[in-house]
């Protein structure tokens, strides 16, 4: 089916006010976590009195607050420009929105009211086993509000299967299969349509596992008697959340591919290469979640190999082709560098950079000796705040409208906050990456006194990011509440 056949013309004025609080949503919470992250780093600097468990209690939020945010942004950015190559239902997104607020509100409350603490990955048998730190009932209204968010980002998968189904003939096809495999002289499924394929073959069982292991947990905080092996729990988990997390990031990096074409003037071409990249990060993202469970001794000795493995390769297929893709887009085009495009450009390099730590941490030798430590962090601080967040800051200038009219540049502002924005988070994830490298362990509320120089740097870092990253996402707060022109420009 051709490209441009059912839903080119984009979302209707009712999907894209639900895309605008999507995008209202997103900055409001990425500021509230960097200010979580905040005070967290200004606490282990001793610059900060915060109580322990207060502080444990917002690392479970500033960790589930991220992986959520993230996903409801890229999903934004997913669900708008695959909008234009097939017919999505805007009241599942809405729906999906509604279930995100809801456990978000549940998932708060069982923090700062019930004191869970049990960070975001809620290991079995953890949430049942706090050791009087909370309660069963702030447990269970975690593990609530976290179900309720991830039933709706399923529902949101289940409708964009069904729509590529219906209108591009299936998941296979949208991967361009028959272009690979068949040599079908058809035309390739444009990049949009073959990420999106990508995120919802892995993320439908993702999301299963996590719903079932969070399930299990709940029934056990009720009859303790049922249980299951917690081993089995943690495989679960993980293959749940590194692929869920994994996701966000192939859901924004659409924003590259749309997004870049129109101020080059080029198309992106999607060729057999790029197509193979994509097949084969579908298969690697299932499989590469084991290289969380090195230290398990007990893990079978071949899933750990495939975990490792797969890690060494799983962040090159989509990595290489989009970034020297984005480097022959750009190259000799007469680009106007804006904000967009220089957001676009840092995201890239904080992808594709952050990636190298998370590879070294991936690899046994290494793992046993750094993954305890502040170098893991400070690998997904790297490409989640230097990567994922400016394509969905890009996205969002481009959504509202913010640069239309701006001189060459773009807005003072904006120049200001992406300068201190990319430097002092360049150097925010270094001194977590040289605190790894010094063996300093991660999640600990208190330091030790030969920690703190790095500790204070960091946190002197971490306001220059807050402050930078503060200027452009209330910004785009405004201009998403305002309604901003863009928002009916590509109809």
């Amino acid at each position: 089916m051709p490209a441009d056949a059912p839903g080119r013309e984009g979302p209707t004025p009712f999907a894209r006010r639900i895309l605008a609080a999507y995008i209202a949503v997103t900055a409001l919470v990425l500021v509230l976590m960097m200010v979580l992250g905040v005070l967290m780093r200004l606490a282990q600097s001793e610059w900060l009195a915060l109580d322990p468990a207060l502080f444990y209690q917002s690392m479970t939020i500033h960790g589930v607050g991220m992986v959520g945010i993230a996903a409801v942004g890229g999903a934004a950015v997913m669900w708008y420009f695959l909008s234009h190559h097939v017919r999505l239902d805007a009241r599942i997104l809405l729906a999906n929105l509604v279930l995100f607020l809801a456990g978000t509100v549940a998932i708060l409350a069982a923090a700062f009211l019930g004191g869970f603490a049990g960070a975001w990955t809620f290991l079995f048998p953890l949430p049942a086993s706090s050791g009087g730190a909370w309660e069963s009932g702030a447990a269970a209204t975690f593990l609530l509000g976290l179900l309720g968010i991830g039933v709706g980002f399923l529902l949101l998968f289940l409708d964009v299967a069904r729509a590529l189904i219906r209108d591009r003939g299936g998941l296979a096809r949208a991967l361009g299969w028959p272009q690979l495999f068949a040599g079908s002289i058809e035309p390739a499924p444009p990049p949009t349509v073959v990420a999106s394929a990508m995120v919802t073959i892995v993320n439908i069982p993702a999301l299963v596992a996590g719903a079932a292991i969070i399930v299990i947990s709940l029934v056990n905080l009720i009859v303790p008697e049922f249980g299951v092996d917690a081993l089995f729990a943690k495989n679960m988990t993980y293959f749940f959340g590194h692929t869920f997390v994994n996701a966000t990031m192939y859901m924004t990096v659409i924003a590259v591919y749309e997004i870049l074409p129109r101020h080059t003037g080029r198309p992106w071409k999607v060729n057999r290469v790029f197509l193979a990249a994509w097949t084969a990060s579908t298969a690697m993202v299932l499989l590469v979640y084991p290289h969380h469970l090195m230290m398990d001794f007990v893990m079978p000795a071949w899933a750990l190999a495939i975990g490792q493995v797969v890690s060494y390769l799983n962040g090159f297929p989509v990595l290489l082709v989009t970034g020297l893709g984005t480097l022959a887009i750009v190259h000799r085009s007469g680009i106007r560098w804006s904000a967009t495009t220089t957001l676009m450009f840092i995201g890239m390099f904080g992808w594709m950079a952050g990636v190298i730590p998370a590879i070294l941490d991936a690899t046994i030798v290494v793992n046993r000796v750094m993954h305890n430590t502040m170098w893991v962090p400070g690998h997904f601080h790297f490409y989640m705040l230097l990567g994922l967040v400016p394509m969905l800051v890009a996205f969002m200038y481009h959504f509202t409208g913010l640069e239309r009219g701006a001189p060459e540049g773009g807005a003072a502002p904006d120049r200001w906050a992406i300068g201190v924005f990319l430097f002092a988070g360049l150097g925010f994830v270094v001194t977590f990456l040289q605190s790894g490298r010094d063996g300093v362990p991660r999640r600990w509320a208190q330091h030790l006194p030969e920690w703190l120089l790095q500790d204070r740097i960091a946190a002197a870092l971490s306001l220059l990011v807050l402050a930078a990253g503060a200027v452009m996402l209330l910004r785009v707060l405004r201009g998403a509440l305002r309604g901003g022109a863009a928002w009916s420009a590509e109809a």
